[in-house]
């Protein structure tokens, strides 16, 4: 027996050697080790709390600042990340994203909460019409719907007598009216989460228990990003998390079947096989089945029903997550300048209809203008994390000296080196963007600096949405629901923020969302003093 025990803990001991070992010896190996950057006070948490501590995105911008173009973090262990901001580096990153994906590790993590969708689909040319500009064309009455909906029961939230107007929380109206959209224009699926019962079904509880449970902060969570064992653990939160991905793979996997059965009912040929002409169903979900079971369509170009079922929760955080954020921190801002919420209100007034097209939303100039300076100061993820797979020297358009003064036009990186590609910092850069890039300024999209034209974003020149092939498959959805959004509150409400400035705080979890910092035992939150607009 005591043999047994030798030898099994021998295999522990060796096991866990083996893990762990290359990750301690990393920090001697790779080229990152030259680079310059912020000192640690900590060998276990390397820079983690640095980044944790303020503003999400903050500490990068003052590393920026400081370090410049091209610089070195510690993450947990003491391992080196790369972070550069330099535009030509980025554009060669996202262009090559076969060779620079998600650390695997990363990618486990979220597949582990999500299911491995569209952020890891190789199929995404099968999924791209459903996200295409008629689709979304379509889509947009159910938009202005859902937003027409949130403005009435706002409406009646109202107190006249509160002279200053009347407190409401819109983070938690946004999330609600994004979450029936995302499940209507998504899958046909009705959440009903606007309804004033309050009452949330069971794939809306399963969905809220995965967000809430946002980014591990634990020391176990933490290292399970390092050591593929650690994931193994039967925490609280890997329990949740569980239970709440087999919920939602039940009810996706219903979905699936269902609308397969449909498309079949729908077909136009006889022996049922089914055409890409085939349905007029306008849910992404209809469109995504459809051309997955299209005989004229390519097999090499198809998704598994299971691979189909995985798209489910990532169409929540395409759909749900980022736009209730972007117009969250977009009605923020509205409600710091007067000005500009009454110039954009006057110009969304001009409209004669409250359900317009979307042809006629996309040609509004400073309801756009305001759109893009949301998403220029308030991108929905501050940053994102890259693993270099072969050995490689990314171009840079400058130079950069590391910490024993040599100079270097290009950055040499190791396999296996992770990189920050950090999206907050490139859209607030003084180089780029000028002396005045911290202010909310939509004039300055009338006449954009000539310099932000070398940043690789796949949408208005900010890296918002990512560029490359593996860019943002959904900005568009995200782009006209904002409108509708914003287009139907503006007219309806002023926008007073509840509490001062100072006080309002961006936290990373999936998305940047916003606390109170006096009140943080409430959780995110965004207090808004509303009232009626009387023209």
């Amino acid at each position: 027996m005591m043999s047994l025990l030798a030898g099994f803990g021998l295999a522990v001991f060796l096991f866990a050697a083996y893990q762990i070992v290359p990750t301690l010896l990393d920090p001697f190996l790779t080229p990152l080790r030259h680079l310059r950057g912020p000192p640690t006070t900590s060998w276990f948490w390397g820079n983690v709390k640095d980044q944790s501590d303020g503003d999400a995105g903050e500490k990068t911008q003052q590393w920026v600042a400081e370090y410049g173009h091209v610089f070195r973090i510690k993450s947990l262990l003491n391992l080196d990340r790369l972070i550069t901001t330099d535009t030509k580096a980025i554009n060669h990153m996202l262009t090559h994203s076969a060779e620079y994906k998600r650390p695997a590790l990363s990618r486990k993590f979220v597949a582990k909460m999500f299911g491995e969708g569209i952020l890891f689909a190789e199929g995404r040319r099968i999924m791209n019409p459903a996200f295409g500009p008629a689709q979304i064309r379509d889509l947009t009455s159910l938009f202005l719907e859902k937003s027409i909906q949130l403005r009435d029961i706002w409406a009646t939230s109202l107190h006249e007598t509160d002279d200053n107007g009347t407190r409401i929380d819109i983070l938690s109206g946004l999330s609600k009216m994004t979450l029936d959209v995302i499940g209507l224009a998504g899958f046909g699926y009705e959440f009903n989460a606007l309804n004033p019962s309050g009452e949330v079904n069971p794939l809306g509880q399963a969905l809220n228990e995965i967000l809430s449970s946002g980014t591990p902060t634990s020391i176990a969570g933490l290292m399970s990003g390092l050591i593929p064992a650690f994931q193994h653990l039967p925490t609280k939160r890997a329990r949740k998390t569980k239970a709440a991905r087999e919920t939602m793979l039940k009810i996706g996997t219903k979905l699936v079947a269902e609308r397969k059965a449909l498309i079949l009912a729908a077909s136009t040929n006889k022996d049922t096989k089914v055409s890409s002409k085939d349905l007029d169903g306008r849910d992404l979900l209809t469109l995504l089945m459809k051309a997955n079971m299209a005989s004229d369509i390519p097999e090499s170009q198809k998704l598994s029903d299971e691979e189909v079922v995985s798209q489910i929760p990532t169409f929540f955080i395409a759909g749900h997550e980022t736009t209730a954020s972007a117009v969250t921190w977009c009605l923020y801002a509205l409600s710091l300048d007067h000005k500009v919420q009454q110039k954009l209100r006057e110009e969304l007034l001009a409209v004669s209809t409250d359900m317009p097209s979307m042809d006629e939303l996309m040609s509004l100039p400073y309801l756009d203008a305001v759109l893009r300076e949301t998403l220029r100061l308030y991108p929905p993820v501050a940053g994102t994390l890259r693993e270099a797979g072969k050995d490689d020297l990314i171009p840079l358009s400058k130079p950069f000296t590391d910490k024993y003064g040599e100079v270097h036009d290009t950055i040499r990186v190791r396999a296996g080196d992770q990189i920050v590609i950090p999206i907050l910092a490139p859209n607030r850069s003084k180089e780029l963007w000028g002396e005045d890039v911290d202010e909310f300024k939509p004039e300055r999209w009338d006449h954009p600096p000539e310099a932000i034209s070398n940043i690789p974003g796949v949408w208005g020149n900010i890296l918002s949405f990512l560029g490359g092939p593996r860019s943002c498959i959904g900005y568009r959805f995200t782009l006209v629901e904002f409108k509708a959004l914003v287009f139907t509150l503006i007219r309806a409400f002023e926008f007073n923020l509840a509490v001062s400035r100072e006080d309002i705080a961006k936290k990373a979890t999936i998305v940047m969302r916003p606390i109170v910092k006096s009140e943080a035992d409430k959780g995110n939150q965004m207090p808004m003093l509303m009232k009626a607009y009387r023209r």
